[in-house]
């Protein structure tokens, strides 16, 4: 059945959305139809699809655990999307049990599913929120009694700025997480560049205009330019399977076929 007991009736199945692309690119059940089939597309704009889905969420991993080793106990993870194994609070208790998150997505079936996944957790919320209206989302996460920004706070943005389009302000996105937060916090990116593959890039773009999310490539400089007001850690801004690979193995035979920038910068 395309719509089960726990989709809201206010989902329009038949509209295909960018949570539901990559949960179904990791191998995820909590997909449409119509998603599927712009998957199709979109693999054949990029045939390395899910190896890169599997990247961006390794690189989610990575990025938790580096910011526990840190010191930060507490998370917010925008544009969370639909979840799947390697969660952030997954992640985050296996190495600090005290950890708390708050996951922010403004995807009904992305929402719906984290609070049935959420239901009985006292250490985690899902807001239903536009990551672009930070003062909102700041708000509702303080309110959720999970989030102190007396300490330092990580905030998570992975594979999910290449949807906010130029006259959203990107960088003043940022810029208001970033002002929210205590020196000693930490931002981790990662979004699509077209510097790497700009062919298949260029063809991820025009498939995802037929989505609700369309989306919006920027270059390194750009993406750079994102971290303003953090001090960007070693390796810098690198393709994906390049940011401090576990074992110092490198996960994919050629770096640029990530397709995805990735950082982590701490606030001065």
């Amino acid at each position: 059945m395309e719509r089960a007991g726990w989709v809201p009736d206010s989902v329009d199945v038949g509209l295909p959305s960018a949570a539901r692309l990559y949960d179904y690119l990791l191998g995820g059940g909590h997909n449409f139809a119509a998603d599927r089939a712009l998957a199709d597309r979109f693999l054949q704009a990029q045939p390395n699809a899910r190896t890169i889905a599997r990247l961006n969420r390794s690189f989610l991993r990575r990025a938790v655990l580096y910011l526990i080793d840190r010191g930060v106990r507490q998370f917010l993870d925008l544009g969370s999307g639909i979840p799947t194994v390697g969660n952030v609070h997954e992640v985050a208790r296996k190495a600090a049990p005290e950890s708390r998150v708050v996951y922010v997505d403004f995807e009904d079936v992305a929402v719906a599913h984290s609070r049935m996944l959420l239901e009985h957790d006292d250490l985690a919320a899902v807001l239903q929120e536009d990551m672009t209206r930070p003062d909102d989302v700041l708000y509702a996460a303080e309110a959720t009694g999970l989030v102190d920004f007396a300490e330092p706070l990580g905030v998570l943005t992975v594979g999910v700025f290449h949807f906010v389009p130029p006259e959203r302000d990107p960088a003043g996105v940022v810029a208001a997480y970033r002002d929210a937060v205590v020196p000693g916090s930490g931002l981790a990116l990662s979004q699509f560049t077209a510097d790497l593959q700009p062919a298949e890039m260029a063809g991820i773009v025009e498939v995802m205009k037929k989505s609700m999310n369309p989306m919006y490539p920027r270059s390194r400089a750009e993406i750079t330019d994102l971290l303003t007001g953090f001090d960007i850690v070693e390796p810098g801004v690198v393709p994906l399977p390049l940011w401090r690979p576990e074992d110092d193995a490198v996960e994919e035979a050629d770096p640029a076929r990530s397709g995805i920038f990735a950082a982590v910068g701490l606030k001065k």
